[in-house]
């Protein structure tokens, strides 16, 4: 007997589960393998990026392991429930992906390289999943926080798209969105440097083996 799997589909606003207005659980304040705070405010001078790669375990792991990266944390974004908890994210009700804030000193690492890292981590044209993690929660997104960020995420994907065609891949369908009016909320505490506190737990990040030429689209042409 055949079983038909439905497809993922994300909620309206109206669909959406309604959330709260304040959290329903605490969030640690220090990184436990940077030691740094994870929720701002931030010294001055560093930058905040966003993305949403599959399952945040692994993906936040990618992220703290650079140089430069001043603090990680994982959370929910780009959908329409406040405050969500990790259960009504898994329902696919909030409209929510599973995301990664990295706080980073751009005098150390750029914008760019942690682009290269998110293009490369991941395989960005599977849509709501990734591998075997099936959901709207697991989809590819970008949600930058300023015009520069803006441009140097779309000349990437551009750019990544070329030899990722060359390879016979798909048409790229990450969520490529302003962070603004797209709050991150932080995940539960036990998710948060989740591989540190579980280093044989499980991780579902893996990428598709084709490098990310950064810098290809600005100098075509």
């Amino acid at each position: 007997m055949f079983l038909s799997r439905r497809v993922p589909e994300l909620p309206t606003p109206e669909q959406a589960l309604r959330g709260r207005a304040t959290p329903a659980f605490d969030v640690p304040s220090r990184h436990t393998v940077l030691g740094n705070p994870l929720i701002g405010p931030y010294p001055a001078g560093l930058e905040t990026a966003d993305f949403g790669l599959g399952c945040f375990w692994g993906a936040e792991r990618k992220f703290w392991q650079i140089p430069g990266v001043y603090t990680t944390l994982v959370g929910y974004q780009g959908g329409h429930t406040e405050h969500p908890t990790y259960e009504e994210v898994c329902s696919g009700l909030t409209g929510h992906t599973e995301a990664v804030r990295v706080v980073f000193d751009p005098s150390v690492v750029s914008y760019e390289q942690l682009l290269k890292v998110f293009w490369e981590s991941h395989d960005p044209t599977q849509g709501f999943r990734q591998g075997n993690d099936v959901g709207t929660q697991y989809r590819s997104a970008i949600y930058t926080h300023s015009p520069a960020q803006a441009a140097a995420a779309e000349a990437s994907r551009a750019a990544y798209q070329q030899v990722l065609t060359g390879s016979g891949y798909g048409t790229i369908s990450t969520e490529l969105l302003p962070a603004e009016g797209r709050t991150f909320y932080p995940a539960e505490g036990h998710h948060q440097q989740y591989l540190d506190k579980n280093p044989a737990g499980y991780c579902g990040i893996g990428g598709t083996g084709v490098s990310c030429p950064i810098g290809l689209a600005e100098t075509e042409g």
